[in-house]
């Protein structure tokens, strides 16, 4: 990958949106876990991938938009999309090269007349107001025939992470693409195990920012507290996530 002085840009390393591999710091354990799963879903990424230009929408600081460049000689051209400035000048200095490039748009905005004939978008149809409509923009995006990634948490993620939405199960997350013209191809499902305590103590400096106030939360929304309850009686302390490859019809 790219090498040489990277200019400062206001990021924050340990947020739990914003992943900077460079700057993970020492003991950040669920820091580095997230890495890891990350680019597990990013090989699967570019195992499905077809030939020609590639999109990884909402793309971060583009650590995946290279590694998949990198990873699939098929790919002729890879653009990374992400709605922060600061993230894509980032990615613009540690991961551009000659395949792989960098754009600042929102996901609901972005327009590409030439299409793409594979769209990847990782951990970000939870984010936004109106998962349906992102997701028919991904299709659209998308050439007959080409090919679209897309993965979500599907143990609940709202009650910890304030920048959620929205919670899926695996049959939510295939519900949203039903009727768009896709057959699913592979799927990768991964689990996440967290130290409970680690969370409540935020003990680690991923975990400084889970939502404040738990409790307060659970009064409010006890939806979400039922939802909790279940999944920790199904699968215990672990978040689990869903990545699917779906081949749009010629």
């Amino acid at each position: 990958m790219g090498s040489g002085t990277i200019a400062a840009v206001d990021l924050d390393a340990a947020s739990l949106e914003r992943l900077v591999p460079d700057e993970l710091r020492r003991g950040d354990v669920s820091g580095e876990e997230a890495l890891r799963i990350s680019l597990e879903r990013y090989a699967f990424a570019a195992s499905q991938a077809g030939e020609g230009r590639l999109l990884d929408l909402a793309c971060g600081v583009g650590y995946g938009t290279r590694y998949l460049t990198d990873h699939a000689d098929q790919i002729t051209e890879a653009v990374g999309v992400d709605v922060a400035e600061t993230a894509v000048a980032y990615a613009e200095q540690r991961y551009a090269n000659e395949r792989t490039r960098f754009r600042a748009s929102d996901a609901m905005a972005f327009h590409d007349p030439e299409g793409f004939d594979t769209v990847v978008s990782i951990e970000t149809i939870e984010h936004l107001p109106d998962p349906a409509g992102l997701v028919a923009r991904l299709v659209a995006l998308l050439r007959p025939g080409g090919v679209l990634v897309a993965s979500v948490p599907v143990t609940p993620s709202v009650d910890a992470n304030p920048h959620h939405l929205h919670d899926f199960t695996a049959r939510s997350f295939r519900r949203l693409f039903a009727g768009h013209g896709l057959d699913e191809q592979e799927c990768l499902e991964q689990e996440q195990p967290f130290g409970l305590r680690a969370v409540l103590t935020r003990s680690e400096p991923r975990l400084e920012s889970v939502r404040p106030n738990l409790p307060g939360w659970y009064l409010r929304h006890p939806g979400s507290l039922l939802r909790r309850l279940h999944s920790t009686l199904r699968y215990g302390f672990a978040n689990r996530y869903l990545t699917i490859g779906w081949r749009k019809a010629d």
